[in-house]
């Protein structure tokens, strides 16, 4: 650490770093003020720093300071106490914050380069919560549309991988034509060529017309192929030659027809490490996999959390307003399923509380698995939440264990006798729903997001005695769409 007053370089910058503290929530609505610490120090109490007039807060309340990347909170004798990582903290002790702070009924998350928020803030455009890594990469994807007729999109199931496949398309020279998604991992084995690329009357049994192909679709347009990494190596032969010869040659066809269209692909796999396995050709990857941009997961952008919980909030009722609890319970799980999963849950959330008559939507209508991973095999924390977990048990005195699936395990097969052993838990059947009802029946999918392996998932149907085929006809749960 350097000296107090000093910024902290950026090595992967180049600029300056400036640590503080972000506002995200405060008296039942969502915030957006930032707070730099370049003197490494800051003490907040009632309306100092521009902060909102919060009620429970002290005049003096809690000082917060930056020490070797890490920020700690030390309550000052407030009278309503301060939370950490969602337990109280004793006066005067000085407590590391991971996460969230919570001071009267205002929630701050520790940031170690504020530079971003405070540059791009957090936007609500069309329905649509922007924050600054949304922003940046819209950027990027706007660049990628004007100078070339590709992108590729990574990201984690959830994250929002078609908004910005959408974007790319909407500032492109191709934005009067057609925006044609394609759920790769969704097209049954043995169709991928006849859908992809279409059909002529009489190419095979049963052809009695010609069958316009997605490709043809997209056709002046942009053809979004989602999880492209599942296609198979026939198709993607297929593909890459009418990407390199922009002609279409459908099946029972003599003769190719041109075709010019943009390609945005997307996969919450590695392509690179596909190309090695042998799983993914190596000359499509560099047909398709240049440019790319990196959509971070939600529990990488906490600054949205509270505007999305408050957008969907308020499309399913105008009277319950949104506890301080709820927001810091949203902070503190990891959700899996990204966007997509928060979007199910809170909506579930309103609606539970709405059955109660209940004047605020609180943590407790949460279901209790709400934005952790269903694990068949024990809970365990696991990537950034680690240390946190390992912190918040240190203070309490207990062992803190959220329900976040081990990575080992999560392609294990061999503990089917113990999930269907277990007690029938109706929250976890209610997140299976939601999953599969997000992917239309399709069990991959609704797998992926889930953190499990397919078959793992296969054997909770079977004990819950859920069918994927009655979740085919169900619309996506998103904000705004069907984007997520």
């Amino acid at each position: 650490m350097k000296d107090s007053g000093d910024r902290y370089s950026d090595p992967d910058s180049g600029r300056e770093r400036v640590p503080g503290l972000v506002l995200v929530f405060s008296c039942g609505a969502p915030a957006m003020v930032v707070l730099p610490m370049t003197e490494g120090e800051i003490e907040l109490g009632r309306a100092a720093h521009g902060l909102p007039l919060d009620g429970r807060m002290s005049r003096r309340h809690v000082r917060v300071r930056f020490e070797g990347q890490r920020f700690f909170a030390t309550d000052l004798g407030s009278q309503n106490g301060s939370a950490v990582d969602g337990e109280m903290i004793p006066a005067q002790q000085r407590t590391e914050v991971q996460r969230v702070l919570r001071v009267g009924d205002s929630l701050l998350v520790p940031q170690r380069d504020i530079t971003p928020l405070a540059r791009y803030g957090v936007k609500v455009k069309d329905g649509r919560v922007i924050g600054p890594a949304l922003h940046m990469l819209l950027t990027e994807t706007a660049t990628a549309a004007r100078f070339g007729n590709a992108l590729h999109i990574t990201g984690e199931s959830g994250t929002g991988k078609e908004f910005i496949a959408r974007s790319f398309h909407e500032t492109g020279p191709n934005r009067e034509g057609r925006f044609v998604p394609v759920n790769c991992a969704a097209i049954p084995q043995g169709l991928a060529e006849r859908l992809l690329f279409g059909t002529r009357r009489g190419a095979y049994s049963g052809a009695d017309a010609d069958a316009e192909g997605y490709i043809q679709a997209a056709a002046s347009g942009t053809l979004f192929l989602d999880e492209v990494g599942d296609l198979d190596l026939s198709v993607q032969a297929k593909l890459l030659r009418v990407l390199e010869t922009k002609e279409l040659l459908p099946l029972g066809a003599v003769r190719p027809r041109n075709i010019e269209l943009q390609v945005c692909s997307a996969t919450n796999k590695d392509l690179k490490t596909q190309v090695a396995a042998g799983r993914f050709r190596e000359d499509l990857y560099y047909r398709i996999g240049r440019p790319a941009v990196s959509i971070p997961p939600l529990r990488k952008r906490p600054e949205e959390i509270a505007w999305l919980v408050d957008a969907v909030a308020r499309r399913i009722t105008s009277t319950a307003s949104l506890h301080v609890t709820l927001i810091e319970a949203c902070l503190l799980r990891p959700w899996p399923g990204n966007v997509r999963e928060l979007l199910v849950e809170i909506r579930s959330a309103a609606q539970t509380a709405l059955s109660h008559d209940a004047a605020r939507i609180e943590a407790r209508h949460l279901a209790p698995g709400a934005g952790t991973a269903i694990n068949d095999s024990g809970i365990r924390g696991s990537g950034d939440f680690d240390s946190m977990i390992e912190a918040m048990s240190q203070r309490s005195g207990r062992v803190v264990q959220p329900v976040i699936d081990r990575p080992s395990d999560r392609h294990s097969d061999r503990s089917g006798e113990r999930m269907l052993d277990r007690p029938i838990d109706p929250a976890e059947r209610a997140r299976i729903e939601s999953a599969l009802r997000s992917h239309r029946g399709n069990v991959s999918g609704a797998a992926r997001a889930l953190g499990l392996h397919r078959t793992q998932l296969r054997r909770l149907l079977e004990r819950y005695g859920l069918d994927p085929h009655c979740f085919a006809d169900s619309g996506p749960l998103a904000l705004d769409g069907d984007d997520y």
